[in-house]
C-alpha cells in the first residue's frame, strides 16, 4: 500500500435522507457506509475523467497555465497528461520560417473556373 492509498479521515454533511438511503443501501449488501461512498466517488472521477468535456477543460486550463503538469497528471492520467505536455511544448515553441510557395500550377493547367452565380438546382446545359 503507498502512502497515497493511506486512509484519510473526510468530514461532510449531507441531506439526511440520502444518507438513510445509503445505510439502507449498505445494509442490503452488506458493506459499510465508507465502502460505498469511497466507490461511489472512484467511479465519479473515473466517469468524469473520461469525459470529453473534462478533458478539453483540463486541457484549456494547463495551456492558459492555471494547471500545474502533476495536477493535470492526476485529473486525465499520465499518458493523456503527457500528450498534453507535448501539445504545449508545440504551441509555445516558435512558428516555421517557411518561404510562401512559388506560382506553380498544381493543376498543370487543367483547373476549371467556377460560375459563382449559379445554384445546385441550376440545370447544367453542356
Amino acid at each position: 500500500m503507498s502512502a497515497s492509498d493511506d486512509p484519510r479521515r473526510v468530514h461532510f454533511q449531507s441531506p439526511e435522507y440520502l444518507v438513510e438511503r445509503l445505510d439502507a443501501i449498505a445494509s442490503l449488501f452488506d458493506k459499510d457506509r465508507t465502502d460505498l461512498l469511497v466507490e461511489a466517488i472512484r467511479e465519479y472521477i473515473e466517469d468524469t475523467a473520461e469525459s470529453e468535456t473534462f478533458q478539453e477543460l483540463v486541457a484549456t486550463k494547463y495551456y492558459d497555465d492555471q494547471l500545474e503538469f502533476e495536477t493535470v497528471k492526476q485529473l486525465v492520467g499520465a499518458e493523456t497528461a503527457q500528450r498534453l505536455r507535448l501539445l504545449k511544448a508545440d504551441l509555445e515553441g516558435e512558428p516555421f520560417d517557411l518561404a510562401a510557395p512559388d506560382a506553380t500550377d498544381i493543376y498543370d493547367g487543367n483547373a476549371k473556373a467556377v460560375d459563382s452565380e449559379r445554384t445546385p438546382n441550376d440545370v447544367d446545359e453542356r
